[in-house]
């Protein structure tokens, strides 16, 4: 079966840095799209970042300069390191990969940023 593991996440205080990972099952195969979405409480799932196989990155507005996301393609990984976190940045973290039959997602992974 199709799956993505997150890792990480947690509670940081304003400021701080956390990251976040995610490997996905090898019947994932060679997606040509991974990345992060998050979703607070009461709202939609929004774009944070992705990364593309040839290494292209995109951020969200919101997140360019602070968060970096990288990718291992040998172990089917991605990962979200996230510097000068704000409450703002707070929610469930999802992360996605997107192959020629579709898109498969993550679990979610809580971080939680206090003031």
């Amino acid at each position: 079966q199709e799956q993505l593991v997150e890792s990480g996440g947690g509670l940081v205080q304003a400021g701080g840095s956390l990251s976040v990972s995610c490997v996905a099952s090898r019947n994932i195969f060679n997606p040509a799209v991974m990345g992060w979405y998050r979703q607070a409480p009461g709202k939609q799932r929004d774009f944070v970042a992705r990364i593309v196989h040839d290494g292209r990155t995109n951020y969200a507005d919101s997140v360019k300069g602070r968060f970096t996301i990288s990718r291992d393609t040998a172990k089917n990984a991605v990962y979200l390191q996230m510097n000068s976190l704000k409450p703002e940045d707070t929610g469930v973290y999802y992360c996605h990969a997107d192959t020629n039959i579709g898109r498969y997602w993550g679990q979610g992974t809580q971080v939680t940023v206090s003031s």
